[in-house]
Formats: structure tokens, sequence, C-alpha cells
């Protein structure tokens, strides 16, 4: 029904109407603005109400540090962190030995074994040079580093280097170097000793690594063999004190056995094979108080240990052996070990405080059943193994244990309890293995093409030196995993824009850059455990960012979903309000021009 104002009264006089007024193109009244009024009205009240619709569907995103992020990023891969190190070679008893030609030596011989490599974790080192002749006079060249300790002329005798003294010669020169490591970096040092001969004999009597962070090399004649003594100063500081002893250039920090989190767990098992022959039990709680808490407590900067121990029961072996007369004994070889480990009966895993990013190690004691006692490992030369043992990589380690007496004397099994002297030989075996799983050797020597040196071993299973090496080599590990956990989650959040981003990882974010800055500049100034801690920390909060629940949960949609969901509760609604609106004002507009073509009439007649 057509809206109209001022209708006319049918009884008014229409003689002044133009008898050419046409109802379908004209009409007489003004047309009325109340129905697009309305379906305005509500249109607008629906445009009022999306930008509540669109509040209360936002997403929260705690904004990150983008910028902090990359430039780590770039800053690490740019930049590789190198860490200070002092080395200073001391000759004692060399006559007319100039010290600015040795250091010169020493340093080339330096810069060609380590390529002069720039990777992150090498040294930038420093060195300096001292000669002291057989009148205890010194002359010395010193490194252009304010952190250099002087050596005090005369504090090293050459009869201090006697035979059977190698623990208190490394005291000694760990006091005599002891304040040098407290400035910037740490100190090494290798004293070289020129002893008096008496024989008549040229021969170097031994060369000795230290657990501190000082070697020496003691013979007689050795100004004549000039070349070979500097080469060899060169080799302990780089293949040494820098890289080791191992014979690669570095340690790859994926392949060592610290969990995401920097935590490691030492699960050790005793298995009785067939506890119908024999049980056998063991007090692991003095083992643990006596060796295993230094090991521990010295790796407390590269990882967070703990330590947890079972005996287990009916574990039998998947491999196979085999009686040898001559040996006298059951045989496994090397190509049986990847089918030892019996995964089926071997019920390990059983850490409850372990989390899901922890490593956990595992160190085997296998006690076999009587029909396989003794049970001895043949190396591929053909000799049995001294140690009965052997690792599985990013694993753990396995010690096959005999008992004494393999005869079985009565039906019933005996209960026996592993003696405390045999349980110390077994953790000795066992932190042997725990340092080959972080790269270094077992045995007590370091063997090179210049000659043999013994290394002093130390009670908490790793000397300084190497502790040092570990520190370096795990920090930059750590700053590039946080630096790749955080460049992969930016890239994530910036592709996701509506992906949930709490204050809880923001301020983790925050958190894991902070400590990576304390790392880089704590390693800057020589702090090495300081700083595998702080990028322990980095690491770890990068982890615990990157696979927080909240990341990808179920809250998260994109904008096609979030159409797809409302669109079936408004969109129908709004459509009609829409065609309304454009019905509503074609129709005024309509009934407008129907109303001027009437005026223009009316002015014309």
């Amino acid at each position: 029904m057509e809206e109209t104002s001022d209708r006319l009264n049918p009884t008014t006089d229409t003689s002044g109407i133009t008898p050419e007024f046409d109802p379908k193109t004209m009409r007489s009244t003004k047309p009325g603005l109340k129905r697009l009024f309305i379906t305005t009205s509500v249109l607008f009240s629906f445009l009022l109400g999306v930008p509540f619709l669109w509040k209360s569907v936002e997403i929260y995103r705690s904004p990150l540090p983008f910028h902090d992020i990359d430039s780590l990023s770039d800053q690490i891969e740019s930049t590789p962190l190198r860490f200070p190190c002092n080395f200073h070679a001391v000759f004692v008893g060399f006559e007319s030995t100039d010290p600015d030609n040795l250091r010169s030596q020493i340093q080339d011989g330096i810069n060609q074994l380590t390529h002069q490599s720039t990777q992150c974790g090498s040294c930038n080192f420093s060195l300096s040079v001292t000669v002291q002749n057989p009148a205890d006079q010194c002359s010395e060249t010193l490194a252009h580093n304010p952190s250099t300790c002087s050596y005090r002329c005369g504090v090293i005798t050459r009869n201090e280097f006697g035979v059977g003294l190698d623990d208190t010669v490394d005291e000694s020169l760990n006091d005599v170097f002891s304040g040098c490591s407290e400035n910037s970096g740490k100190t090494y040092s290798v004293v070289v000793v020129n002893k008096e001969n008496a024989n008549g004999e040229d021969e170097v009597l031994k060369a000795v690594v230290g657990k501190r962070r000082h070697a020496w090399v003691v013979g007689s004649g050795l100004e004549e063999r000039y070349g070979d003594i500097v080469a060899g100063v060169s080799e302990i500081f780089v293949k040494v004190f820098m890289n080791g002893g191992r014979d690669e250039e570095s340690i790859h920090g994926e392949f060592m056995p610290v969990g995401s989190d920097g935590k490691i767990v030492l699960s050790f098992s005793l298995l009785n094979s067939n506890p119908r022959d024999w049980v056998y039990d063991w007090d692991f709680q003095r083992i643990d108080d006596a060796l295993l808490a230094p090991v521990t407590k010295a790796l407390a900067p590269i990882a967070n240990i703990s330590v947890e121990s079972q005996v287990l029961y009916h574990t039998p072996k998947s491999s196979f052996s085999a009686w040898d007369e001559k040996l006298q004994g059951y045989i496994f070889r090397t190509s049986d070990l990847p089918f030892f480990v019996n995964s089926n009966e071997w019920h390990l895993d059983t850490s409850a405080g372990a989390s899901g990013r922890s490593k956990i190690l595992q160190f085997v004691v296998y006690i076999p059943s009587g029909k396989e006692c003794p049970l001895l490992l043949q190396l591929p030369n053909g000799e049995i193994s001294k140690t009965n043992g052997f690792i599985s990589p990013m694993w753990g380690g396995v010690i096959v244990w005999n008992p004494e007496n393999c005869d079985k004397d009565s039906e019933s099994p005996s209960r026996n309890t592993i003696s405390p002297q045999e349980l110390e030989q077994i953790v000795e075996i066992f932190l042997g293995q725990f340092r080959q799983l972080f790269g270094f050797k077992s045995e007590a020597i370091y063997t090179s093409g210049l000659g043999t040196y013994k290394i002093l071993p130390s009670e908490r299973g790793f000397t300084e030196w190497e502790l040092d090496v570990l520190s370096r080599k795990h920090t930059c590990f750590n700053l590039h995993s946080c630096s790749t956990t955080l460049g992969s989650l930016s890239r994530l959040v910036r592709s996701l824009p509506r992906m949930i981003i709490k204050d809880e990882i923001g301020e983790q974010v925050k958190y894991s850059l902070k400590a990576a800055k304390l790392a880089q500049s704590n390693a800057s100034l020589g702090g090495y455990s300081s700083s595998a801690s702080s990028s322990r920390e980095a690491r770890s909060l990068a982890e615990n960012v990157f696979f927080h629940p909240s990341i990808m949960s179920v809250s998260y949609f994109s904008y096609e979903h979030c159409f797809a969901v409302y669109s079936p509760f408004f969109l129908p609604v709004v459509a009609h309000i829409v065609l309304a609106v454009n019905r509503e004002w074609k129709r005024y507009r309509q009934e407008k021009a129907k109303y001027l073509t009437w005026l223009t009439r009316k002015k014309t007649a």
C-alpha cells in the first residue's frame, strides 16, 4: 500500500487539477520516508554490532620481540662466538733461545693446526712465551692482553719434575698460574723442561697433560730438537686444550647426550638374566655418593644430572653366544652387539622424574645365566675385551659381569651382593663409557704423530680442560639451537595471524633472549661455566615456548574458518535487510520521480 501525505479529500473540488494527470507516472502528494527510515535503521543497527562481534572473536596475541629474535640469529650466523684463551709456554733450562722467535714459531704452528678457524666455540687465543736459563734468569714476551699474567722467574725448577711426582707437579703448576684465570679467559700452560744430560743420551723422558690446565714435557738435549719441541707445544695447545684430545676438530653439540631441557637422567640397572641360577643385588647409594656425586657436580653448568638405579629379573639377552674351548667361555662378538639389548624384556625406561625432553642414559650391568657363564666379549682383533662392555651412542652402555664362580651348586638360587670393590670397578668402567658418550677417550693417553702424552685422570671423571671444551662447544650448540627455535617460532607466528600468543609465551621469549645475550657476554669475558649455564637456560626456555600447549591449541582458527562459523547465523538476516533497504530506496526514488513529474505538469498548466 502506498504511503501518502496531504491526501486529497474526495469531496474537494478537483476542477483545478490538470486533465493530463496519469496515476501510473504521477502522484500529487510527496512520498514519505518512514519505511525507508525503518529499514535503514535496522541495517545500521547490524553495522554498529560488527565491531562488538569482531571484538568478541578477537585472538589475543602478546607482542613478541621479532626484531631481537632476528638480530640474535643474524649475530650468531655472521659473528661466531669465540672464547678468550690465554696460552703460556715456559721453557726451563734453555741457554740461547729467543722468546720472540719461539712465540712467532708457536703461533704459526697453532695457526696451521687450526687453519685460522673462526668457527663457534674456538679460542681467540693470546700467546706468551718465557725462557728461563739454567741460572734461573728469564726473558719473556707477553701477549698484548691486559689480562696476561707475567711468570715469576725461578718459581719452576728442573728438580721438581721427577718420576712419580705428576700429581704434585700438576698442583704446583696450578699454584703458579692460579691468578691468571680470574681476569679474562682461562690460562693454559705448557712447561718444557730441558734437564741436564747425565748419560749422554738425548731422550724425551715424558710428556704429561695434567688434570688442571697445564702440561709439561721433560727431557734432555731438547735444544737440539728445537723444531720438534715447538711443534709439540703447538699440538698440545690445539689438539688437547682446544679440541679436547679428539681427532676431529670439534665436538658436535647435536651428538651430546643432553636433553633439550638441559637435563640428563643416568639410569643404572642391574639385570639378573635368570634368577633361578643366582640373584645379585648392590648397594648403589654408597657408590652414588662416593663416585657419581663429583661427576654430576662437575657437569652442573652443562647439564642438570640426576641418578637412579634399579634391579631387574628375568632379562635374557637377544643375541646368541657360542662356547669357545680355547678361551673357556661363551663368546659374543662385536657383530652381535646390535642384537644384545633385548628391548622386549629389558624394561629400562621406568623413570617417573624424567620429562619427555630429558635425555635418559642407560647403564646396564648384565649378569648372565648359568648356561652362558662366563660370557666374554671378543674384539675384532681376536682379543677379549678388558672391560667386557660396550657403548651405544646416545643410548648408554652395557657391562657383562660374570660371577666369580659360574658353577651352580644347588637347585635353589643363591642370593649375593656385589662387593663394594667390584662395584667401584664397575662404576669406573661406566665413567669411561660416559666420557665416550661425550666424545672423549676412555683411556688416559693421547697419541699423535709427535708422540704419546700421558693424561692424568681426575676423580671427577673429567679434567678441567675437558670441562672447558665441553662448556665452549655446548654453549655454541645451545645458542644456535635457541636462535633456530626462536626463529622458527617467529616465522610461525607471523604466518598465522590468528594464533593465540599468551603473555606467558611472550615473557619466556624475552627471558630466553636475555639468557642468550648473557651467555654471549659471559663467553666474551671468559666465563666458561656461566656462559654454558646461561646458554642451557636460553635453549630450555626457547624449547618450552615452541612446544607450549597453547601454541597449537584448538582455539586457533583462520579468517576463513571464522567466516564459515558465523555466516550461517548472520548472513541470511543481513542479506534480507540489505535487500529490503535496497528495495525501499528504489521505491522512494520512483515515487519521488512521480511527484516531481506532477509538479512540473502543474506548473506548465
